[in-house]
């Protein structure tokens, strides 16, 4: 075994997904986090959980920009965790590739929903 392949100045390849998406998946996890504060205190304070209460909350631009980016959030979230089940778990690279796509797929028409749905109200 040559010697650069031991200890910490050993040769290191791969794709080096980790550090970069371990802090994405955190920075989409605060902001799922404010997202839900912002939820709670707006219910704290209003207390009402009508649809009429829903809809004006709703109603208000920074409310739609705010939830969108946490659902944006929320999906790449998604992304980053199954795509790394299926790195992991699924050896024959077809069917990885397949399950990714579909993944992918999915959810991009979540995310074109909840963009219907907000712009809607």
């Amino acid at each position: 075994m040559p010697i650069y392949q031991i200890g910490p100045k050993r040769l290191v390849v791969g794709a080096h997904y980790g550090l970069k998406e371990w802090i994405i998946q955190r920075v989409t996890a605060i902001v799922m986090v404010v997202f839900t504060v912002v939820l709670l205190v707006d219910y704290c304070i209003t207390g009402s959980p009508t649809y009429e209460g829903w809809a004006g909350l709703f109603s208000n631009q920074f409310m739609k920009l705010l939830t969108l980016l946490a659902f944006i959030s929320l999906f790449y979230h998604a992304w980053i965790g199954i795509r790394d089940i299926w790195m992991d778990y699924i050896k024959p690279v077809s069917i990885r590739l397949t399950l990714q796509v579909l993944t992918v797929l999915y959810l991009v028409a979540c995310a074109a929903y909840a963009v219907q749905i907000l712009w809607k109200v």
